[in-house]
């Protein structure tokens, strides 16, 4: 199973972005399916129009990412990767790593609504702080 985390690097670290369509990077985990251990981490630089209207969702599935766990996004973004195969959570924030490693260990899922700044006609969120 492949994971995708929109990330950012903040103070040394790499932690979730709140803006799954202005992401920095996504960090793309290999993790085992048996142990459920991440094996490999990777990242991948979006393009630069980044959202749902972009090529993302098919991109991160032709990569063999299954699940994507994110700060925030609009239903376009949510939408767009659920029919690419890609299930979307919302609500994450922090370290990516330690996202990964407590959503794998069964953590409970975060409540989000979806975010509606601006329009969100793309699918992304442009709020920005």
């Amino acid at each position: 199973m492949k994971i995708a985390i929109p990330s950012k690097e903040q103070d040394g670290a790499h932690v979730v972005d709140a803006h799954f369509g202005h992401c920095q990077f996504f960090t793309i985990l290999t993790v085992n399916d048996q142990t459920r251990q991440i094996e490999v981490e990777e990242h991948m630089v979006p393009p630069s129009e980044c959202g749902c209207k972009s090529n993302l969702a098919p991109t991160l599935a032709a990569n063999g990412v299954s699940v994507l766990l994110a700060g925030n996004m609009g239903q376009g973004a949510v939408d767009t990767l659920a029919r690419a195969g890609i299930q979307a959570l919302r609500g994450y924030e922090g370290q990516v790593r330690h996202v990964a490693e407590h959503w794998l260990a069964g953590g409970a899922v975060p409540a989000s609504p979806i975010c509606d700044h601006h329009g969100h006609e793309d699918g992304s969120c442009g709020h920005h702080h």
